[in-house]
């Protein structure tokens, strides 16, 4: 017996029916559920990986660091009263964090020892205050922030003003050596400089309290 032709197929109701609906949603919605069901799936499975972080290059004392911008060596760390023709005049509490390093400008223009963008903007202590008081010198002539010129070696003592009970004679001080990007201005600023520091490699060294300083030599001593 057939069917009769008056009668609708309720299942096909049933389907325009959800088709309708859903036409009315939006299609971001759907972008978001499969989002949410690709990520329940996977916590199943431990989450999603990760890549971890490349491991800093380990370097000691006295060796170079170099990048297109600059070659740093770190040298020594100096715990001292005070440095009289450092830049950084201690308050009373405090002591001078002193770190000597060799420097060498290998880019093709002068280059800034402190400040942003500098080459005192490619490495930083662990533990030391960014508010700190702080200066750089030329070790030779006392120069305070002098300006380095390309393929001209230096030697400077970075320092800042630390709470006297921060540091002590061995402690470990580490210092993250970084690699900066030239960047070309262009349109509304001009000029290149160097920006976005990214850590390359670590050097950790001793601390040595020198005390008050050299002692001044004892009046008569000819020597």
């Amino acid at each position: 017996m057939s069917e009769s032709p008056d009668a609708a197929p309720v299942p096909r109701r049933r389907f325009e029916w959800i088709r309708a609906a859903t036409d009315r949603v939006p299609t971001r919605w759907f972008a978001g559920l499969a989002t949410a069901a690709f990520l329940a799936a996977t916590a199943a499975f431990g989450g999603l990986a990760t890549a971890a972080p490349p491991e800093l290059a380990q370097l000691e004392p006295g060796d170079a660091h170099v990048t297109d911008q600059r070659s740093l060596t770190v040298k020594r760390a100096v715990l001292i009263d005070e440095l009289p023709g450092s830049g950084v005049f201690p308050e009373e509490g405090q002591r001078v964090l002193a770190l000597v390093v060799d420097v060498e400008n290998t880019w093709d223009e002068p280059q800034g020892s402190f400040g942003k963008e500098s080459i005192g903007d490619s490495f930083t202590i662990e533990g030391v205050d960014a508010e700190a008081d702080s200066s750089v010198a030329r070790l030779d002539d006392a120069t305070t922030s002098p300006e380095l010129q390309p393929g001209v070696p230096a030697e400077l003592v970075y320092t800042w003003a630390v709470d006297a009970d921060d540091y002590a004679e061995g402690d470990e001080l580490t210092v993250t050596l970084q690699e900066l990007s030239l960047y070309t201005g262009s349109f509304v600023m001009n000029g290149q400089w160097w920006t976005d520091p990214v850590p390359d490699a670590t050097v950790t060294l001793e601390i040595e309290d020198v005390g008050a300083g050299a002692e001044p030599e004892e009046a008569g001593d000819d020597g």
